[in-house]
């Protein structure tokens, strides 16, 4: 009786493998496609392109060149010409520390969605020992919460919409065990990951997968700061800064990565520093989303170009990018911000409070000043 209840799950998982992947390919059919009026264009994918771009440029500050490798391949994504079995695209992120490798995921899950956290994010330095592995692909046969097939995965995010991409970021990519890397490698391959226990099947095939790493980034920092050496500028002559950035990464991949892992991503993007240059534009963004955490208490915060060149000073450090940055604004700005409204309440008009009350800030004296207007 045993061997028979055996093949009777077996036969239920198959049927149930079996629909899962017919209701996907139902999805994938003209009948469900959406034509795009302006081209004629049939694709199920109704994203705006254009605002998925204005979002973008808004909130990712320097990285114009990454920017633009990722509209093609949204375009790809978009126009739905892409490989029906595997994932939408497979992307890797690299570079250094605070340029804007998570947060630029987290700003596609906004513009496709209208919420930033509606991806599913898995932090791979969580799984840094090998038997943390079955978090990714479930626990073998035999042991305990093998039948349910439970995982860290989040398979509503992960397949997305009829209309829209799912997103996946795999995020530290290089701090995981080898032996949970190299179960990616058949979502990269055919968009399928079945848990150990052969209960369970995730489909990435409706999912945009991406991955983020900061291998590389002492390498960088030595190409910037010093040019990379004399024989590597032999070696590069005629080769742009950025062509050289991604040989180094690519080299550094392969010093940590099998090749047959490597070679199964489509993309890899490499990130640039920041600038000092383009902190200022970095306050504008920080002061933005400061201002969307306002708006529940109908407030709206206004820097005076002083503040800005304080904070700019203040907030700039090349190792640590924008979260140097959000740092000194917390200290500059928010903990003398909170003590004023504390201090100081919203100020009325005819015993009603205004539907939003603006607030001033700038620096005189050494010291951070508000006042109401």
């Amino acid at each position: 009786m045993p061997f028979l209840t055996d093949r009777l799950h077996d036969t239920a998982r198959q049927q149930k493998l079996g629909a899962a992947l017919a209701d996907e390919n139902a999805r994938m059919t003209v009948a469900e496609s959406v034509r795009k009026p302006e081209t004629g264009l049939i694709s199920r994918f109704t994203f705006d392109l254009d605002l998925v771009e204005a979002e973008l440029r808004a909130a990712i500050i320097g990285q114009d060149e990454s920017i633009k490798e990722l509209l093609d391949i949204l375009k790809v994504v978009r126009a739905d010409i892409g490989d029906p079995r595997k994932p939408l695209a497979t992307v890797l992120f690299c570079g250094p520390t605070g340029v804007g490798k998570t947060e630029t995921v987290r700003t596609l899950a906004r513009a496709l969605y209208g919420d930033a956290d509606a991806f599913c994010r898995i932090d791979m330095n969580t799984l840094a020992q090998e038997h943390y592995a079955a978090a990714l692909t479930g626990a073998p046969p035999g042991y305990v919460g093998s039948k349910e097939g439970t995982t860290i995965l989040d398979q509503e995010k992960i397949e997305g919409t009829r209309n829209l991409p799912g997103l996946v970021l795999f995020d530290e990519l290089e701090k995981a065990s080898n032996e949970v890397v190299l179960a990616l490698m058949n979502v990269f391959d055919n968009g399928l990951l079945t848990v150990a226990s052969g209960e369970k099947t995730y489909s990435f095939r409706n999912a945009l997968v991406f991955m983020s790493s900061n291998l590389g980034a002492r390498e960088l920092m030595a190409l910037d700061e010093r040019g990379g050496g004399i024989l590597r500028r032999l070696r590069s002559f005629g080769k742009s800064r950025r062509a050289q950035a991604h040989d180094i990464v690519m080299k550094c991949l392969l010093e940590r990565f099998p090749p047959e892992l490597v070679n199964r991503i489509d993309h890899v993007d490499t990130f640039n520093w920041i600038s000092r240059d383009k902190v200022p534009a970095l306050v504008d963004v920080e002061l933005t989303r400061l201002n969307r955490r306002l708006r529940k208490h109908d407030l709206s915060l206004g820097i005076s170009t002083t503040l800005r060149d304080f904070l700019s000073s203040e907030g700039y450090d090349k190792r640590f990018g924008a979260r140097g940055l959000r740092r000194a604004m917390r200290r500059h700005l928010e903990f003398p911000l909170a003590g004023f409204l504390l201090d100081r309440p919203v100020p009325s008009i005819g015993g009603s409070k205004q539907m939003t009350t603006h607030i001033l800030a700038d620096r005189k004296d050494g010291t951070v000043q508000f006042e109401y207007s």
